[in-house]
């Protein structure tokens, strides 16, 4: 007599382990992909923080930060980084560069179109009702970051009495922006 179990597989018992790994595979795909998102988000903060560093040290030296120079975005205001690549022409924060303090260019790890950037802009003293005393002043954003809420909750914003830089009005970009940051001269 046979047994039943000397028969192999059954097409039920084949169709369910082919299911389980389907199931762990696609799991391990949307791990994978978030996993991803939150490095280039730490990339993208860990380049804010050189930009930041950068534009303290350019301050240092030449006794104010440095202007927007290209206007990339649709106003004409902001300096938007790194629009055609690393090896494009152009420079976010182009005297961060010339002037040696930036090494390499700095652009989002993830596109170098205006919807995937940083932004930059410098302030004349007393713009949007801040103080005149304390001088000009720049502001300086992250526009996307991929695996948090906007804005994040690690942004640490910029205000001044009539403008909000951390919502999409004060930013004058139609959406929130993801991470605001921004500093006066004096």
């Amino acid at each position: 007599m046979k047994s039943r179990y000397s028969r192999g597989f059954t097409l039920i018992e084949l169709l369910v382990v082919i299911a389980i790994i389907g199931l762990l595979a696609t799991f391990s795909v949307v791990q994978f992909a978030n996993a991803r998102e939150k490095a280039r988000d730490a990339k993208r903060l860990s380049e804010i923080k050189q930009i930041r560093t950068a534009l303290e040290m350019y301050k240092d030296r030449y006794g104010a930060y440095p202007n927007a120079t290209d206007g990339d975005d649709a106003s004409g205001g902001y300096d938007i980084g790194c629009i055609g690549g690393p090896s494009g022409t152009d420079t976010f924060i182009s005297e961060l560069r010339t002037s040696g303090i930036l090494q390499k260019t700095i652009c989002d790890p993830r596109g170098t179109t205006n919807a995937n950037s940083y932004m930059y802009y410098r302030y004349a003293a007393g713009s949007s009702g801040c103080d005149v005393a304390r001088g000009a002043f720049y502001v300086l954003i992250i526009m996307t970051l991929e695996s948090t809420t906007t804005p994040s909750p690690t942004s640490p914003g910029w205000s001044c009495p009539s403008r909000d830089w951390s919502t999409a009005g004060g930013a004058g970009l139609g959406y929130t922006p993801a991470w605001v940051t921004g500093a006066f001269e004096n």
